[in-house]
């Protein structure tokens, strides 16, 4: 198997991410990944992966994620049957910051328990 091959999800996370600028390269049994992605989270995202497929510390893989946006930690569609406690639970692990990501939203939000489908939330770096 390639290292390519192993790597492989991780190169599909990128595409379904948008990565923009992604180059990919093997280079002496190394895998070399350049990218930019939108925030913070979403190259969260791929280095998770990563160390999921090569541990902690992977020898066979160099990447240099950049990220477009640093002014957020990402930004969320709200989805039907949402709260503010369940997106800060899934992007802090801590349903209690739901007051941040309100605080951040104060333009559209006037009531921390009450959001709508479709509204765009900012969440802001932990």
């Amino acid at each position: 198997m390639s290292v390519k091959d192993k790597y492989q999800p991780v190169l599909n996370l990128g595409e379904k991410l948008n990565i923009k600028g992604g180059d990919v390269s093997e280079e002496n049994g190394i895998l070399k990944v350049k990218g930019e992605a939108s925030n913070q989270y979403e190259k969260n995202l791929l280095w998770d992966k990563i160390k999921e497929i090569g541990g902690e510390n992977p020898s066979d893989i160099q990447a240099n994620i950049t990220v477009a946006d640093t002014s957020v930690y990402a930004k969320h569609v709200v989805k039907s049957g949402e709260s503010l406690s369940k997106i800060a639970k899934h992007y802090y692990g801590d349903a209690m910051k739901y007051k941040k990501i309100f605080e951040a939203n104060t333009g559209i939000l006037k009531d921390p328990d009450v959001i709508h489908p479709d509204q765009v939330l900012v969440i802001p770096n932990p």
